[in-house]
């Protein structure tokens, strides 16, 4: 069963630190305005071929309310998602978009605060015309994102954990957080200038 409310109170450079770099999307997936709240919950994927954006146009009246769609765009020439579809999907109470692509109106976005992260922004719409399977594996900012995963973005970044992994992930997180807020900044930096030193001393440099 997922918990994504549980995840909505731990922060991608947490979940980062437990999962690795390979769970955590490159740097071209960014939120399109800020400050940008976040976001937590179950992917619902989609894969859009290159100049087309039909399937998440058909996603946003499928996808459940919570869920986080996540796409696959074929190229950042034509936008998936204008304003009308971002404004459709938080009334549906989709929780955001994460696109491998582009998409347009951001003002009209940004105004009704509805989270997108993506690649950028440009004027042109893509056409209506491919049909491709809802909910399965797609590629994302070169992480396999799977229907169910759950996905933590913010301004630090955007992590998918495997859907299998969510209950041991989510109680190493919430361990790890309160060890940290149990520690205060001398403790931290005490312990962290012993370990520097003796990284420093082991590869030969003079302490």
């Amino acid at each position: 069963m997922n918990n994504t409310a549980g995840f909505k109170d731990i922060s991608p450079t947490t979940l980062a630190d437990i999962l690795g770099r390979e769970q955590v999307m490159n740097i071209g997936i960014r939120p399109l305005w800020s400050p940008i709240q976040r976001v937590a919950g179950a992917a619902f994927t989609v894969r859009c071929p290159p100049s087309d954006n039909l399937m998440l146009h058909a996603a946003i009246h499928r996808a459940e309310p919570g869920s986080i769609i996540v796409v696959e765009a074929g190229d950042v020439d034509y936008a998936v998602s204008g304003g009308n579809v971002c404004a459709v999907a938080q009334r549906r109470g989709i929780s955001a978009f994460v696109v491998d692509g582009v998409i347009r109106d951001l003002a009209e976005v940004r105004e009704m605060g509805f989270p997108v992260f993506a690649r950028g922004v440009i004027p042109v719409p893509g056409t209506k015309a491919a049909v491709e399977p809802l909910n399965g594996q797609v590629r994302c900012g070169g992480v396999k994102v799977s229907a169910g995963d759950i996905v933590v973005a913010d301004e630090e970044g955007i992590v998918v954990i495997p859907s299998a992994r969510q209950e041991q992930v989510l109680l190493d997180a919430r361990t790890k957080v309160a060890k940290e807020a149990d520690e205060s900044l001398d403790a931290w930096e005490e312990a962290h200038r012993a370990r520097i030193n003796k990284i420093l001393s082991e590869k030969g440099f003079e302490v």
